[in-house]
């Protein structure tokens, strides 16, 4: 019998009702400009849609033109709720949104079960929701497709980097990092650092601290692969949640990029 791994944060981070998210999720995408080549990897925030959404959705909008093309999805977000050291595979067999069931990777997962970085650990998805906040995009963006969904601890860039490298794949193959920026901070205080953040992040650095980008682990990884690739990284949207929501107090900090790969000749 499949396992499902349920929602834990629909009707929170976005809307429970498949109707309402379907709109919700196709209104931010009519506001951007989905054309160009379609990227390899995205990296988008993972907060609630009414903050973060839109920035996400400037970089989901140019995977649609690629929905025939890409069948797999490699997603790697951090852990916020369990702490673990390596990488956190799922034994479940599909992901649930409101949209429908998500069908998890298990021959992808045999690429990189053997590494001693990654374990199987179900309790580190049960409640997280840097993973399950870029389904209904992905679900929106694309036609079909099978997800790797990685849940990552305290981990090295390198040993990220070696289960990126792993399942990098083809065109087939999106990869998606999940990371949020600064936290907290005055609406001046974090738009200073979140530039200097995204100059880092643009420049490859692969030793990002936990407070410039709640997503670190993952992205470090991701930019030490780049940086042996050669690849280069494209700021598409910077911004906070006091942008969204008026609020300057203590705002959070996003961004979104796009990695896109040489074209063959």
């Amino acid at each position: 019998m499949s396992q499902l791994r349920s929602t834990a944060v629909a009707g929170l981070f976005y809307a429970a009702d498949a109707a309402q998210l379907r709109g919700d999720v196709d209104a931010l995408l009519a506001q951007v400009d989905g054309g160009g080549a379609c990227p390899k990897v995205v990296i988008a925030p993972h907060a609630g849609y009414q903050y973060s959404g839109l920035v996400a959705a400037q970089v989901y909008g140019r995977v649609t033109q690629a929905a025939g093309t890409i069948t797999r999805v490699v997603l790697l977000g951090p852990s916020h709720r369990v702490g673990f050291v390596g990488i956190a595979a799922s034994t479940k067999d599909y992901f649930a949104t409101p949209l429908g069931n998500v069908r998890v990777d298990r021959e992808a997962l045999g690429l990189i079960d053997a590494l001693p970085q990654v374990h199987y650990r179900d309790r580190a998805h049960l409640e997280e929701h840097s993973l399950e906040v870029h389904l209904p995009f992905l679900q929106r963006c694309l036609q079909s497709f099978s997800l790797v969904p990685l849940v990552v601890g305290h981990a090295s860039p390198t040993d990220v980097a070696e289960v990126l490298e792993c399942l990098w794949g083809g065109p087939e193959t999106l990869i998606v990092v999940s990371s949020d920026l600064s936290h907290f901070l005055p609406y001046g205080a974090a738009q200073a650092r979140d530039e200097q953040t995204s100059r880092r992040i643009e420049s490859l650095a692969s030793d990002i601290s936990g407070e410039e980008a709640c997503g670190a682990h993952p992205l470090n990884g991701l930019l030490c692969l780049a940086s042996r690739r050669g690849l280069k990284i494209e700021r598409v949207a910077l911004k906070n949640s006091g942008d969204a929501t008026g609020d300057r107090n203590r705002v959070v900090g996003y961004g979104s990029y796009v990695i896109y790969e040489p074209v063959q000749p």
